[in-house]
């Protein structure tokens, strides 16, 4: 995933490949193999691109798009589970900063250099 992604490309990025993933599976009908197939094809090229173009390129993306060319394997909804696995936070990712107003640590309490003298009791 690219640096500069937003949290808005995110969501775009999912939302794309889930109406993709909707459409193949939702109009199975129509996306089977026949004449239609074409577009089934297209849609995929196209959502491939979308997919690099909002988030950049993964190494998931591959085996989304060529699972998608098998025939019946294109029913598991593919796009989907690689947006997924392509938007998650890095393994490492720092923690995040602190909340606005929280203070960082100031400097240690200065010690007094005479420490006050108390009076000798009579």
């Amino acid at each position: 995933m690219r640096d500069d992604v937003t949290p808005g490309r995110v969501k775009a990025a999912r939302g794309v490949a889930m109406a993709a993933d909707f459409l193949q599976i939702g109009l199975l009908p129509l996306f089977a193999e026949g004449w239609v197939s074409p577009f089934n094809d297209a849609l995929d090229v196209l959502v491939a691109i979308a997919m690099i173009g909002l988030v950049g390129w993964h190494w998931a993306f591959l085996p989304a798009f060529l699972s998608e060319l098998v025939p019946v394997f294109d029913l598991v909804p593919t796009w989907t589970g690689a947006v997924f696995l392509a938007t998650r936070g890095p393994v490492g990712a720092p923690a995040p900063p602190p909340p606005m107003g929280a203070l960082p640590p100031g400097p240690p309490a200065e010690r007094e250099a005479d420490p006050p003298r108390r009076l000798p009791s009579p």
